[in-house]
């Protein structure tokens, strides 16, 4: 993101906890401070902070500033392509701070890709349950071309997933790039089935709870992630038991 603001004319101070990020980043033109508080005195009298920071004690850190701050809170996606195509911005926050704002939202995202969408916080909870979308979009996916790579017939996954992209109901970018992972390795067998997750599906999942919305999707979405991390599942060898004693269901024993 800094270098698509350097590339874009505005002038960017830059802290890290890593000394080495700074000088990387440096080396591409932008101002490094060595303290948040050396950060401070290098920027305008009226200053724009952009915070890219993990959840609790972090955030509690950065937020202990001085009054008079107008918070914006900021949704991101585009991930590593982001440089490159531009930033989908998903923002909430006071009309004038977003106003000042705005000529970064305006480099960072692509035509039509920023918006505020009201008071501070907004902007979270909006890009929280786009990623569960996402979780589902992505579950979908993987299910369907498990069933075609699973199949008697001889189907180059690359080449449906590409067809699919013109003309049909389910094309998106998030086909776009099943379709760039095949092309780079048409059967995955240089992956494992291992798949983590950033804490948004949980998220979403424990915020539909509080507001009584059922998320099937999502939450089928999220527990598949967390059965793809268990090297051997007692659950289901208890399933493959209970199967065997009520109906002498045949079991694969590892004696």
């Amino acid at each position: 993101m800094v270098l698509r603001l350097l590339q874009n004319d505005h002038e960017v101070v830059v802290w890290d906890r890593s000394e080495e990020t700074i000088e990387k980043i440096q080396k591409e033109g932008a101002i490094g401070a060595s303290s948040l508080e050396y950060l401070v005195t290098k920027l305008a009298s009226r200053k724009a902070r952009w915070m890219m920071v993990p959840e609790e004690k972090p955030v509690d850190e950065i937020f202990a500033l001085e009054s008079g701050v107008h918070y914006i809170n900021c949704g991101t996606s585009g991930g590593v392509w982001g440089l490159k195509n531009g930033y989908c911005l998903i923002y909430g926050g006071e009309s004038g701070g977003a106003a000042f704002m705005e000529p970064i939202f305006k480099t960072l995202a692509p035509k039509n890709g920023y918006v505020n969408y009201g008071e501070s916080g907004t902007g979270q909870m909006v890009k929280m349950v786009y990623n569960g979308i996402e979780y589902g979009m992505m579950q979908a996916y993987a299910e369907i071309f498990e069933i075609l790579e699973k199949s008697s017939y001889d189907i180059d996954l690359k080449a449906i997933a590409d067809a699919w992209q013109y003309g049909s109901e389910i094309r998106s970018w998030v086909l776009e790039l099943a379709g760039l992972a095949l092309e780079a390795d048409p059967k995955l067998d240089d992956l494992e089935g291992y798949v983590s997750d950033s804490g948004e599906g949980r998220w979403t999942v424990q915020t539909a709870m509080d507001f009584v919305v059922p998320v099937h999707v999502n939450t089928a979405a999220l527990y598949t992630r967390s059965q793809s991390r268990q090297e051997e599942s007692f659950a289901m060898k208890m399933l493959t038991a209970l199967r065997n004693q009520f109906g002498d269901h045949a079991v694969k024993s590892k004696s």
